[in-house]
C-alpha cells in the first residue's frame, strides 16, 4: 500500500486525468487499484491510496511518460509520499 497527499488546482481535470491517462500508465507498472479522498477541509487536497509495490512506484515515477501525464493532472505541486509508521492485522 502507498498513500500519496496532493494539492490540486482542479479536482474534476485531476479526476479526469488520473481515472484515464493516469491509470493505464498505472496499470503498466503493476498497479492492482487506488482510492482517491477528498480531504473534507480542503477540496483541493487529495489523498490517494494504492495497491502497489514499492518497487513498482519507484520504476513508474522514472518513465519519461509521467511528467507530462503529471501536468494534466493540474497540480500545484508534486505529490508526497506517506511513509508508513505502523501496520497492524485487523
Amino acid at each position: 500500500m502507498i498513500a500519496t497527499i496532493a494539492n490540486v488546482a482542479d479536482f474534476d481535470q485531476f479526476l479526469k486525468t488520473f481515472s484515464t491517462r493516469g491509470v493505464d500508465k498505472r496499470r503498466e507498472y503493476g498497479c492492482k487499484g487506488s482510492y482517491v479522498f477528498r480531504d473534507p477541509d480542503d477540496p483541493n487536497r487529495v489523498w490517494v491510496f494504492f495497491d502497489w509495490k514499492i518497487e513498482d512506484y519507484e520504476r513508474f515515477l522514472s518513465d519519461p511518460e509521467v511528467p507530462a501525464i503529471a501536468r494534466e493532472l493540474a497540480l500545484r505541486e508534486p505529490p508526497v509520499k506517506a511513509d508508513p509508521v505502523a501496520q497492524y492485522d485487523s
